[in-house]
């Protein structure tokens, strides 16, 4: 069974720094492109930061997290991170990872597999 499962949430405090980790079981994604996305209460899911490790590496940062968040993968587990600083209160939000084949995508339209999410709180 193909599994994505994102651990690493909780409470911080405006300006703190969060680390979430996408781990994947069941299947061998070194060749899948991974998104993060998040989404707040009352809001649609949006896209985060995405990238590939094969080929010609594409990384895809929304706007919102540019200059904060940073994707990055461990190549021998290929657990995928998103490291998260400065954080705002709009920030807060579920957080989910995901995995497609083939190029990255900033639409989760385009992503097969998902996991179950973890929560961001970021107070003021």
């Amino acid at each position: 069974q193909v599994q994505l499962v994102e651990s690493g949430g909780g409470l911080v405090q405006a300006g703190g720094s969060l680390r979430l980790s996408c781990a994947a079981s069941g299947r061998t994604f070194s060749n899948y492109a991974r998104g993060w996305f998040r989404q707040a209460p009352g809001k649609e899911r949006e896209f985060v930061a995405a990238k590939n490790w094969d080929g010609s590496i594409i990384t895809y940062y929304a706007d919102s997290g540019k200059g904060r968040f940073t994707i990055s993968r461990d190549n021998a587990t290929t657990t995928v991170y998103l490291r998260m600083n400065s954080l705002k209160p709009e920030d807060t939000a579920v957080y989910y990872c995901a995995a497609r084949s083939g190029r990255p995508s900033m639409f989760d339209t385009e992503y097969v597999f998902w996991g179950p999410g973890t929560q961001v709180t970021v107070s003021s």
